[in-house]
């Protein structure tokens, strides 16, 4: 799934089975606030605490509405508009689908979110 992404335009962040940040692409990256390289191995609670999922009116989203967590721990597909905190500090109104990535076997391999900047339509 890094591989694709790599070569896509679409802004995509990567998750591994308990959540540490894999990768995330470059389309990503002007969405996040910071490239890549500069930051590596997140768990997902610093990630969580970093980019601050919420609603359009500030409002924290309880773990099982964020839909990068769903897709991970319900092992679902899930869509959702909200309002995320870029590492550079700046607040975007964002549109995520994520799903689980399940390997062969069931092998729960973590989850992707793929999303794209709500204001930008």
């Amino acid at each position: 799934m890094r591989h694709l992404a790599a070569y896509l335009a679409l802004p995509i962040f990567l998750v591994g089975p308990d959540g540490r940040l894999l990768f995330y692409n470059e389309p990503a990256e002007r969405l996040l606030g910071r490239p890549f390289d500069a930051s590596r191995d997140m768990p997902k609670e610093e990630w969580l605490a970093a980019f601050a999922p919420s609603d359009h009116h500030g409002t924290r989203l309880p773990p099982e509405q964020i839909p990068l967590l769903v897709a991970l721990e319900q092992r679902h597909p899930v869509h959702r508009a909200l309002t995320i905190r870029g590492l550079d500090g700046q607040w975007r109104s964002i549109e995520a689908t994520c799903f689980p990535l399940e390997g062969l076997g069931g092998r729960h391999l973590g989850a992707v979110a793929i999303f794209w900047d709500a204001d930008a339509r």
